[in-house]
C-alpha cells in the first residue's frame, strides 16, 4: 500500500522530523531510496484547496532493474509514478461543530501546518531540498484564501531552492488519481468524479488530455450528502455517516426522486432530492419539527434510500457518457468516490457491459497532495511551467484540453 502518514486531526498530528522519522519506520519506508544516479524526475507536491493540509513526494519509474517485490510498501503503476510519501493533516475536528468548512478557519489552519506538513512529507520519502526537481501546487479550484497559503508556500520553495513550478487543476487531479498504482494505464477513458464541491464527467485521452462532458447545474453529490445528513441529525462529515447509518436501512424504503434531466443531458442536479428529503422528513413545505419522532431504523432508512437514488443517478448517467463517447473504460475519482455503494454499483454495471474499470485508491480519493504531485509529474514532463506570479483562482479549468493560459509561462 502506498506509503503515507495516517489522516489524524489537525491538533493530534506530531510536529518536526523526529515523530515523521519514526512514522517513517513505522511503516517499513526504505531507509534510502535507491539509485539517484537514475534517470527520474521528483516532486514535491502541496495541496490546500479545501480543509486539508498536504504534502507529498512522488517519482518517475526508476530503471526495470529497480522493479519493486512484493515487500516493497510503495504504490507502482503505469503512470508512471511510484508514490513516496503523502502526508494530509485533517482539519474535520476543527469544522466538526460549524457543520461545514469555515474559510476563515481552513487558511489559518493551513498557515499553522503546511511547514511541518511538508518536512514530515520530505523525511518519510527521504528526500532533501536539493533531491526535489519541480514543486506542483494546487492553484484551482477551491477555497481561494485556502489556496494561497499553498500556492504562495510553492512559489517561495521554488524561488529559494531554484526548482521549476507547476501549477494543478485540483479537479484535473481527481481524474487523473485512479491511474496511481494502476496495473496499466486506464486511457482513454470516461471519468466520473464526484466531490463535495463538484460533480462531472470527463472524457480523459491521457493524463493532460480532459474534456469536460457534463457537470452539476446546482449542489454536487457530495454537497447534497453533507445537507442530507444535516437533516437527519447525523454529524458532520455528512457523507461518510450517511453510508454508515445507511448500511441498516432499506434503500427501496422511500422512492426519492432520480433528476436525469433531458434524456440525452450529461448534466447533473441534486437540489431536488436534497428537497425531497426535506419535504419527507418534515413534511410538505417544513423544515423543521418531523426529525423528533422518527426512529433509528427509519433514519437508517431514508439515509439508504437517498443514497441508493444519488448512486443510481450518478452510475446511469455515467454510461450514457460511455454510450455517447464509445469508450470502454470507466475511471472513479473525488472524495465520494470511496463511498462503497457507489463504487460496487459502477463497478458492477461495468462488469454487466464488459468496460475496463478503475476506482482511485481510498488514499487518493480526499483531497491529497499524492495526486497533485502525480498529476503535475505528467505536466512537466510535457513542459508546462509556471511564472512566480502563479495565482489561485475560485473556478476549475477542465472546460477544454488545454491547462488554462494563466497556468502556463
Amino acid at each position: 500500500m502506498t506509503s503515507r502518514v495516517e489522516r489524524r486531526p489537525l491538533q493530534e498530528r506530531p510536529r518536526g522530523l523526529k515523530p515523521a522519522a519514526q512514522d517513517a519506520k513505522k511503516r517499513q519506508v526504505p531507509e534510502t531510496i535507491p539509485n539517484h544516479d537514475e534517470p527520474m524526475t521528483t516532486v514535491l507536491g502541496i495541496e490546500t484547496s479545501c480543509d486539508e493540509t498536504s504534502a507529498a513526494i512522488v517519482t518517475s519509474t526508476p530503471a526495470e532493474s529497480e522493479a519493486p517485490t512484493e515487500s516493497d510498501d510503495l504504490r507502482w503503476g503505469n503512470c508512471p509514478c511510484r508514490v513516496l510519501s503523502n502526508v494530509v493533516a485533517s482539519q474535520v475536528d476543527l469544522h466538526a461543530k460549524y457543520g461545514g468548512v469555515v474559510p476563515e478557519i481552513a487558511s489559518r489552519a493551513h498557515i499553522e501546518r503546511l511547514d511541518s506538513v511538508i518536512e514530515e512529507a520530505m523525511a518519510v520519502a527521504n528526500r532533501r531540498p536539493e533531491d526535489i526537481d519541480v514543486i506542483a501546487v494546487t492553484n484551482r479550484p477551491g477555497l481561494v484564501g485556502a489556496l494561497l497559503i499553498g500556492v504562495t508556500a510553492a512559489k517561495s520553495l521554488s524561488w529559494a531552492w531554484s526548482k521549476p513550478l507547476v501549477g494543478v487543476d485540483h479537479i484535473r487531479a481527481h481524474a487523473y488519481s485512479p491511474a496511481i498504482g494502476a496495473a496499466k494505464s486506464p486511457w482513454p477513458a470516461v471519468g466520473l468524479v464526484v466531490s463535495g464541491g463538484h460533480t462531472s464527467l470527463f472524457r480523459i485521452d491521457d493524463a493532460t488530455s480532459i474534456e469536460l462532458l457534463g457537470a452539476t447545474t446546482d449542489d454536487a453529490a457530495g454537497e447534497a450528502f453533507d445537507k442530507v445528513a444535516t437533516i437527519l441529525g447525523l454529524p458532520y462529515p455528512g457523507g461518510p455517516q450517511i453510508e454508515k447509518i445507511a448500511s441498516k436501512g432499506d434503500p427501496k424504503a422511500v422512492d426519492f426522486p432520480r433528476t436525469m434531466l433531458s434524456p440525452d443531458s450529461l448534466d447533473f442536479s441534486f437540489s431536488g432530492i436534497k428537497t425531497a428529503v426535506l419535504y419527507h422528513v418534515h413534511g410538505n413545505g417544513r423544515t423543521s419539527g418531523g426529525l423528533e419522532g422518527r426512529s433509528r431504523q427509519n433514519i437508517a432508512d431514508i439515509a439508504a434510500s437517498f443514497q441508493r437514488a444519488v448512486v443510481d443517478v450518478l452510475v446511469r448517467k455515467t454510461m450514457l457518457a460511455v454510450a455517447k463517447t464509445g469508450l470502454n473504460s470507466v475511471v472513479l475519482g473525488g472524495g465520494v468516490a470511496a463511498n462503497n455503494v457507489l463504487r460496487s454499483a459502477l463497478e458492477t454495471c461495468c462488469i454487466e457491459r464488459k468496460l475496463a474499470f478503475r476506482a482511485a485508491d481510498r488514499a487518493y480519493c480526499t483531497d491529497n497532495a499524492g495526486m497533485i504531485a502525480a498529476l503535475g509529474l505528467r505536466q512537466y514532463e510535457r513542459g508546462d511551467r509556471a511564472a512566480l506570479d502563479l495565482d489561485a483562482y475560485a473556478n476549475a479549468s477542465v472546460e477544454s484540453t488545454a491547462p488554462a493560459e494563466e497556468d502556463r509561462s
